[in-house]
């Protein structure tokens, strides 16, 4: 279906500071072969936009949340990762501030913003092809349900260095004054699993437990001066009682574990869409040169051979949590969260889980991403998967033994194989089968 363009600033949906100047790159993904602003997509909030229109699908309104609860189901988001954001950023910026934080929900694909009495909820979600993809509803019972999809305004925040230059997601902590505004001059983060836990969630309200580890979150800062910043008090915080009321909201927290699936998940989406991007165009160059110097069809040159090889590369990496920070005290959270995002996972015979937590020095307890089932990945170019399930085999079944992967010990990597050999056996199996061949 054809979805009218939004009318608006950028949306600006996860970002953490507003006003970054626009990619380069963006021009790139107007042409060929990637055709940002005008390609189809399939992407969840899509498919529901099209069956809304045929009137397959209805959206009963909320007289307090709008239309927030009934989209959060039938997008099969849940209420548990609710996080709560009060920086002002967004393009209901006015609608934000310490006193009405902006409410994020989330699950593997979607990502869903509201703010008290907003015009509308923003969405970005990702398309297996294309990427983050960003859209509106506006808030109006009076009005049709009506999604508006972004053509490109959004990529003003959304696309640059801190997205790896690709359309998409990040988290972003920074110094918040009382009115939410961001204290530039202080510096500011865009964070995720490699984060020290002291960067982290600067202008986000944070629920839960953290031994001696100290955060940014639940904290207003005054100026500049690193003495002014003062993590104690917003420091192990369970509730939010007496700080802001969270009566408007579908939830009472701002959960510590959902904030750290977050960072992480954005971030991987963003690696795979870059993956994504750069293979195709790799290959499109490639093969636009063939037509030129006569070359036999289907020819990749040396060139793009070595521009797949470095993105399957940054894929797994961040697929296998390279780099992360090492916890030095256990973490929870205050929601249902994290007991439902386990429950959501693809178990093997033994009854193990890419999603499983470990909580105590890292995120993960086996630390392989769980967007290995996702279909962004499954969307990839040939050429980029088949070298990514290469190299994935070649460090989980121990030919590979670089320091980038020495925080994988013997048996996380015998673990991992094992899970995936069960779990996702296409991917495995057709790598054996091709190594013999």
């Amino acid at each position: 279906m054809r979805l009218r363009p939004i009318p608006a600033a950028c949306i600006g949906f996860l970002a953490m500071l507003v006003g970054d100047t626009l990619s380069n790159a963006q021009t790139d993904f107007e042409r060929a072969p990637i055709h940002y602003l005008t390609a189809e997509v399939n992407d969840p909030v899509s498919q529901l936009a099209s069956k809304l229109v045929d009137g397959c699908v209805s959206l009963n309104y909320d007289p307090v949340h709008g239309y927030l609860p009934a989209v959060l189901k039938v997008l099969d988001v849940p209420i548990s990762s609710q996080t709560l954001v009060f920086s002002k950023t967004s393009l209901q910026l006015n609608r934000i501030s310490p006193r009405r934080p902006r409410a994020l929900y989330f699950n593997d694909d979607i990502y869903v913003g509201y703010c008290q009495r907003g015009d509308v909820l923003e969405f970005a979600t990702t398309d297996a092809a294309q990427g983050a993809t960003f859209y509106t509803l506006k808030q109006d019972e009076e009005a049709s349900a009506l999604f508006v999809r972004d053509r490109g305004q959004c990529l003003s925040c959304h696309a640059s260095n801190r997205t790896q230059n690709v359309p998409g997601y990040l988290v972003r902590s920074v110094f918040a004054d009382r009115a939410g505004q961001a204290i530039l001059g202080s510096g500011t983060f865009t964070t995720d699993h490699k984060s020290p836990f002291e960067q982290r969630w600067g202008g986000w309200y944070v629920t839960g437990s953290h031994g001696r580890m100290r955060h940014m979150g639940n904290t207003l800062f005054v100026d500049n001066s690193s003495d002014s910043h003062d993590l104690e008090s917003g420091a192990n915080m369970v509730s939010l009682e007496g700080i802001v009321s969270t009566e408007p909201y579908l939830s009472p927290h701002s959960d510590l574990v959902a904030l750290m699936v977050l960072e992480h998940q954005t971030q991987m989406h963003n690696a795979i869409a870059a993956a994504n991007y750069e293979t195709r165009a790799a290959l499109h160059q490639s093969f636009e040169m063939n037509k030129l110097l006569e070359r036999e069809e289907g020819y990749i040159s040396d060139s793009a051979n070595r521009r797949i090889d470095a993105v399957a590369d940054r894929v797994l990496k961040y697929l296998l949590m390279c780099e992360e920070y090492e916890l030095e005290d256990s973490v929870s959270g205050t929601s249902d969260f994290a007991r439902e995002f386990e429950a959501r996972g693809i178990r093997d015979s033994k009854g193990r889980s890419l999603r499983d937590f470990d909580l105590k020095t890292r995120l993960f307890k086996y630390p392989c991403s769980y967007l290995i089932y996702n279909a962004a990945f499954d969307g990839l170019p040939e050429e980029a998967k088949s070298r990514i399930a290469s190299k994935l085999s070649d460090v989980v079944e121990g030919r590979d033994q670089s320091p980038d992967f020495k925080h994988l010990s013997t048996s996380m990597r015998a673990e991992i194989l094992e899970i995936l050999t069960t779990t996702k056996p296409e991917l495995v199996l057709k790598n054996r089968d091709i190594r013999r061949n």
